[in-house]
C-alpha cells in the first residue's frame, strides 16, 4: 500500500457516517489554496481551509477554525475573545502537526482530537459545496457545508472571519 493509498484509507474511516462527499486526490505540491484551485479549477470562494489557532496562555489553548480562503481570520479580535486569551495566533506548523498530526496544507476537521473546539466562520455555510482538506497533502474532501454540522461540538461564529476586498491593482486585502 502506498502513502497516497494509506492516506486514503484514514480518510474513508475518518468519513464514515459524517454524509456524502467526494475524495479527491491532488499533486502533494499543489496543496496550498491557490496553487491548487488553479490547477484543478476551484474557485477559491469553494475552498475552506482549516487553520489551528492557539491562545497564549498556560497552558496554550487550541482551536481549530475554518474559513473560506476569500476571508481572513479575525484573530486579534474573535479568536482571542472565543479563547478567553490576552494573545492569539496561528499554531506554527509544528503545533499543527503535533496537535493534529496533519501537515499545513492538508489539515482536515474529519480527525480532529476529541475535546479541539472547532469553530466555522458562518461565510463557509452559505457556499453550495466546500473543498476541505483531507488530512494529507494528496487529498481534499468535496462536500456540501451542511457535512461540518455532523462534527461533535461544532459551532458556527458569525463574524469569525472577514471577506478580503479587491483593490485596483488585483491585491487582496482584508476588507472593513
Amino acid at each position: 500500500m502506498t502513502d497516497t493509498e494509506a492516506d486514503r484509507a484514514t480518510l474513508e474511516r475518518a468519513l464514515a457516517g459524517h454524509g456524502p462527499c467526494e475524495l479527491f486526490a491532488c499533486d502533494p505540491g499543489l496543496a496550498d489554496t491557490a496553487a491548487f484551485c488553479t490547477a484543478y479549477g476551484f474557485a477559491m470562494e469553494d475552498a475552506a481551509n482549516t487553520i489551528v489557532v492557539i491562545g497564549k496562555s498556560d497552558p496554550p489553548r487550541f482551536a481549530a477554525c475554518v474559513v473560506l480562503a476569500t476571508h481572513r481570520l479575525d484573530v486579534n479580535r474573535t479568536v482571542k475573545a472565543r479563547l478567553g486569551t490576552r494573545k492569539a495566533s496561528f499554531a506554527s506548523p509544528d503545533e499543527t502537526r503535533g496537535l493534529t498530526g496533519m501537515a499545513i496544507g492538508g489539515v482536515t476537521v474529519f480527525g480532529l482530537p476529541n475535546g479541539l473546539p472547532l469553530w466555522v466562520d458562518a461565510a463557509v455555510m452559505d457556499r453550495r459545496r466546500i473543498v476541505l482538506g483531507g488530512g494529507s497533502r494528496s487529498w481534499k474532501v468535496i462536500a456540501p457545508p451542511s457535512i461540518l454540522l455532523t462534527l461533535p461540538g461544532v459551532e458556527v461564529v458569525e463574524g469569525l472571519a472577514s471577506p478580503f476586498a479587491r483593490t485596483s491593482g488585483g491585491v487582496s486585502e482584508p476588507s472593513g
